[in-house]
């Protein structure tokens, strides 16, 4: 049965073949040490976050099945089938955070032209349709007028605010306030009056302000794709150059002015609730030059219209957020209010500190195997696994003869077992099959066949006795020869466990297949071969001793006594 829902969940899923590791597909593996400014350890926090960046600028190249995980204090990458060079460029950069003035902001993608079938308005003017600049805190309802109206806050926003988010904080502290760029679904666009001529739509720039920005980067920010899964992560930029870029989550893009505030000016970021309205916040203090920076620029540009009353944070290349500027903020400490959660919250305030300290990596190791050559380990490793295999199933029929039958079949069955197991492991639990893996389930055979060894012997011992059927016996040696597998196995199991945990790398990998083989031979002995075993008992060729039975008594040395029972049975 079992086999059965396994093989069903193979067939359906058409996993056939398991996945392999980088030693056995090709690849590139980077060990990456971190090194701090102070000679310390990372904090964990740290580690987490350059992990995320990471695994961000991978999975932004479109590479399938890179893996990206810390072990201990080191980041390791294991990225099949792309180059050395490619690989060490793609992790060795630095993430660094930098705060810019948002300059202009559209959609991801042009939205659609659509030709307005509206009838004109008294007045000759028509209601906007505004949507969402991301990172914006709240808004209320924007006019058609191109510059941006004050909010019963007081606050200006842009023409492409959208509708309802969350009030914003009404407290008199200097405050910035946003939202998350995720919930953003900007448009620079208006729906048209029956009276104008109609805006070009399909212009991200239409209706927005472009002086002081490089004719180059227009150019740019009209071709840039956000949607598309490589949206610059871990791009380096230039400080002191104007940027495009798009947010963390692809829903908009931005041209960004140069870096007004860097990252290494922050000195902490903590989320919290406001205590008057219960709202999460991210409270965000600066260094005595960062806290002059921050002034300055919040001061020039809390009076401009929106977008460019916005200052973006801009990590590893991305927009992780661009909250609104309400007023100048001086004295070091800022507050970013808006639709956030806890969860969302904690999050930016996590990228923010990381920013602060930036962890700078050294590459401890850079391992690549090519597809040839894993492919030749790969058909190493299957030709050492059946000869082993074979090797154990010949030594049994030859020292059992009989039983020896039911032990290749129970080999049998926990190689189908096994091989199951790790495909259905490979495609559902992203395990990937690699060379110490191999080892250790060739390895397992011997472990396994053990088993089978065990309980053959309790048998012709209750028979040597001479005092019980072979029926009879074949129960008593199961009971008895049970605890001994049980404990065998227990002992195994416990020394993989103990191995995988403490060990890293290829010899994990070894011990996780140990645990594995061993779970898999508890269950094919107590589902395959006992009852196998119950079930010959009652042939004749075995309860009488046949000379191949493996239970004749010339080859046990039975006593008449002994020899006599067995033919009475």
């Amino acid at each position: 049965m079992l086999i059965l829902v396994m093989g069903a969940t193979v067939a359906l899923q058409k996993a056939f073949v398991p996945k392999f590791g980088l030693d056995l597909a090709g690849g590139t593996t980077v060990t990456l040490s971190p090194v701090t400014a102070n000679g310390k350890a990372p904090s964990q926090e740290s580690l987490d976050r350059a992990v995320t960046i990471i695994r961000q600028r991978v999975n932004g190249t479109g590479i399938s099945d890179a893996q990206v995980a810390k072990s201990n204090e080191n980041i390791v990458i294991q990225i099949p089938g792309a180059g050395r060079d490619e690989a060490l460029k793609l992790v060795s950069t630095t993430a660094e955070l930098r705060m810019r003035q948002v300059l202009a902001v559209a959609a991801a993608k042009a939205p659609p032209v659509q030709v307005s079938t509206a009838a004109p308005t008294p007045g000759g003017s028509a209601a906007a349709t505004p949507a969402a600049s991301p990172g914006a805190a709240s808004t209320a309802k924007a006019s058609a007028a191109p510059s941006g109206n004050a909010t019963p806050a007081g606050r200006a926003l842009s023409k492409a605010l959208t509708a309802p988010t969350p009030e914003p904080s009404t407290s008199k502290r200097a405050t910035t306030s946003g939202g998350r760029a995720a919930k953003a679904s900007p448009s620079a666009s208006a729906a048209p009056s029956s009276s104008a001529a109609p805006e070009d739509t399909s212009d991200p720039l239409a209706g927005q302000d472009t002086s002081g920005i490089d004719q180059a980067l227009l150019t740019e920010f009209r071709k840039i794709d956000c949607s598309a899964k490589d949206r610059g992560q871990g791009a380096i930029d230039d400080p002191n150059k104007q940027i495009v870029a798009c947010s963390d989550d692809g829903s908009a893009r931005y041209i960004l002015d140069k870096a007004a505030v860097q990252g290494t000016e922050i000195s902490g970021a903590q989320a919290g609730t406001d205590p008057t309205t219960g709202e999460w916040i991210v409270q965000v203090n600066f260094k005595s030059k960062g806290a002059t920076q921050f002034a300055d620029i919040t001061r020039r540009i809390t009076s401009l219209p929106a977008p460019r009353n916005q200052l973006a944070n801009v990590l590893d290349g991305v927009v992780i957020v661009a909250p609104t500027i309400e007023e100048a903020i001086p004295g070091g400490s800022a507050r970013i209010s808006g639709s956030f959660t806890q969860v969302t919250a904690t999050d930016l305030a996590d990228q923010l500190k990381y920013g602060a300290l930036p962890l700078k990596f050294q590459q401890s190791s850079v391992v690549s195997v090519s597809s040839t050559l894993g492919q030749d380990q790969l058909h190493g490793g299957l030709i050492s696994g059946a000869l082993g295999l074979i090797i154990v199933m010949l030594y049994l029929l030859l020292y059992y003869r009989g039983l020896g039958l039911i032990g290749m079949a129970s080999l049998c069955v926990a190689a189908i077992v096994t091989f199951l197991t790790v495909d259905v492991l490979s495609h559902n639990a992203g395990f990937r099959l690699s060379l110490p893996h191999i080892i250790g389930l060739v390895v397992s055979i011997g472990i396994t066949a053990d088993s089978f060894i065990v309980y053959f012997e309790r048998i012709r011992d209750e028979i040597k006795e001479g005092r019980r059927t072979l029926r009879s016996a074949v129960e008593v040696a199961w009971r008895r020869a049970r605890r001994t597998i049980l404990v065998a196995d227990a002992v195994m199991f416990i020394a993989a466990v103990v191995l995988y945990f403490l060990a890293v790398g290829d010899v994990a990998g070894f011990a996780f297949a140990m645990g594995l083989t061993t779970l898999i031979d508890i269950v094919v002995v107590f589902l395959f071969t006992k009852p196998l075993m119950s079930l010959v008992a009652r042939m004749r060729f075995f309860a009488k001793g046949h000379k191949l039975s493996g239970l004749d008594a010339e080859r046990m040395g039975r006593t008449g006594r002994a020899e006599q029972t067995l033919q009475e049975a």
